[in-house]
């Protein structure tokens, strides 16, 4: 079996098929510091993604998940911070919202304690959780999925299932973001306007503070732009604003694989190979990543 894509949903998918006896390979195009999942800010939350039915199921399964590896930070990369999104009303939120421990309403918006990975520990993490049930990453570029020599593929290749599918309602969402020393910030914030390219979020990571972002849609620009920077840190120092003065240590963006819903099904091959697909999620992969990881291990099953 082989799984295409060594991002945080390729990893994923690839552990929980070795952990139930499979012999996974995973091929990726770069090594998985190198992919979008690296520059994610690691907060789990449902953000453009859908359908929201589906991705809530999902998201809490995830929760629980991360919820479990929170207790081992230092190898996991999972830690529980609090932290508000200010702006956001339970009334507005599927049913998901409900069964969140300690999701509440306070002045502004919603609080809670959260899961939120430290993504470079995150994924190095998956990786040998993954060799350690025998499995394996190979760096290799697959430019046809009906060409991967196995009875058994798993199309997590995100914003590339564009081209390599191909599906054009796959599309990149850029976002930007500014790494810098943490000032004393212990609490995430975040005030996200769908309806605009900005918005302003504060993620605490080990050593470093995270600020955001950008959400510019069909910008494939992989490149910082200093001006873009410089609005995001304004931003953020208007709601802490010990952050004006901080140092900034690196810049980082990252293309979202945005479509109109997620892709998580199964389809036959004209050769009676199994291909199965989970790609297009958003702004939410680590949200929802073991939550699609099991469904799309179910998939591989011979009578899902």
């Amino acid at each position: 079996m082989i799984v295409v894509g060594g991002g945080v949903a390729g990893l994923t998918t690839a552990v929980l098929l070795a952990e139930s006896g499979r012999r996974v390979r995973v091929w990726a195009r770069e090594p998985a510091e190198r992919t979008t999942s690296a520059v994610a800010g690691g907060l789990w939350w449902p953000y453009r993604i859908e359908p929201e039915p589906l991705v809530g199921a999902w998201a809490l399964t995830s929760l629980r998940v991360y919820q479990e590896l929170a207790a081992r930070p230092e190898e996991t990369g999972v830690r529980l911070v609090d932290g508000v999104h200010h702006g956001a009303h339970l009334a507005e939120l599927g049913g998901w919202a409900g069964r969140v421990p300690g999701l509440r309403a306070v002045a502004g918006g919603l609080a809670a304690r959260l899961p939120v990975a430290d993504m470079p520990v995150h994924l190095a993490w998956l990786r040998r959780r993954l060799e350690r049930a025998a499995g394996t990453v190979e760096l290799r570029e697959v430019t046809d999925l009906a060409a991967v020599p196995a009875a058994v593929v798993v199309n997590c290749a995100g914003l590339g299932a564009r081209s390599l599918v191909p599906d054009p309602s796959v599309r990149p969402v850029r976002g930007q973001l500014v790494v810098v020393e943490n000032p004393g910030v212990t609490e995430w914030f975040t005030t996200v306007d769908d309806s605009s390219a900005a918005s302003t979020y504060v993620i605490p990571q080990p050593g470093r503070l995270l600020l955001g972002g950008t959400a510019e849609e069909d910008d494939w620009n992989l490149e910082p732009d200093p001006g873009t920077a410089a609005s995001i840190v304004a931003r953020c120092a208007s709601v802490r604003p010990e952050i004006a003065g901080a140092r900034i240590l690196a810049h980082r963006v990252g293309l979202r694989p945005a479509r109109t819903a997620v892709r998580l099904e199964r389809q036959l091959l004209p050769d009676g190979r199994v291909l199965v697909h989970n790609y297009g999620h958003g702004g939410a992969g680590v949200t929802v990543a073991w939550g699609c990881a099991r469904e799309a291990a179910r998939l591989t099953s011979p009578t899902p």
